[in-house]
């Protein structure tokens, strides 16, 4: 695992998105997992800056993490919705190669079904990008989710709909209680896991995930078993981990190969 500590969420999405940059560019038709939430805007603001630039997503497909269970697909804050404006006509992928999982599905244990299916003919995730709840969870896999889950209906924690209701004008009773999500399992199986972390309040789920034991009720915690995953966060939600100096250590002795191409020194 390598942890990543730049000093602002404008650097944190800088460095993802270069890093994701670097990916497409050595594969053309790569297969993109992507995540919603507040985490990974900077990182999309930057990888449009990087595709108004020359970067050339035309064949690249996409999947999202997860949706609301019961939600108009056309509400502001369905993922659908959310993934349009963020990635689609943000970033500049074409919609037909972006899927996201169906919450008003009528047979939602099929739809689970074929997302894993249609996850698994597209060749498989080369690049999952990330963010993790207060909680430790990573798609919405809460605490407690079987470690080598698929694609499943999951019930949000109080403490997610809690964190939530900030995209609903705070009110929790108007964040939906059921989603559909990647399982971890689902998730793993990605050739690359690109995690990003921004601020005080995902201070304790980082240091789980990156020093805690692993284990259900950090299920981000995973990762540490992944053998290619790279985890970016500001200082603020780097603040409780034990090994920093390390890290920066390592982030600042990188082989230049192995840096993104922008950052290359």
């Amino acid at each position: 695992m390598e942890i990543i500590i730049m000093p602002s969420d404008n650097e944190v999405g800088r460095y993802a998105a270069s890093l994701m940059a670097k990916e497409i560019s050595a594969k053309p038709n790569a297969v993109l997992g992507v995540a919603t939430g507040s985490s990974p805007e900077s990182t999309y603001k930057h990888l449009a800056q990087l595709t108004s630039e020359g970067l050339d997503l035309t064949n690249i497909k996409a999947f999202a993490l997860d949706e609301y269970v019961g939600m108009d697909l056309d509400h502001p804050e369905s993922y659908h919705s959310v993934i349009r404006r963020e990635v689609v006509e943000r970033v500049g992928l074409s919609p037909d190669n972006v899927r996201v999982p169906n919450g008003m599905a009528e047979d939602i244990a099929a739809e689970c079904a074929d997302y894993e299916r249609d996850i698994k003919e597209s060749g498989g995730v080369d690049i999952q990008l990330l963010g993790i709840g207060s909680n430790g969870h990573i798609g919405f896999n809460e605490p407690g989710s079987s470690l080598v889950s698929r694609t499943r209906i999951k019930t949000l924690a109080p403490k997610t709909v809690k964190d939530n209701a900030r995209f609903f004008d705070g009110d929790e009773s108007k964040v939906p209680v059921h989603c559909l999500t990647q399982g971890i399992g689902t998730i793993m199986e990605a050739r690359k896991v690109l995690l990003v972390a921004i601020g005080k309040n995902k201070a304790k789920a980082v240091a789980g995930l990156v020093e805690g034991p692993i284990g259900t009720f950090c299920p981000a915690s995973i990762l540490q078993m992944h053998p290619n995953a790279t985890i970016v966060v500001d200082e603020e939600a780097a603040s409780e981990l034990k090994n920093t100096e390390y890290y920066n250590y390592a982030r600042d002795n990188m082989p230049n190969w192995q840096r993104p191409e922008t950052l290359k020194a």
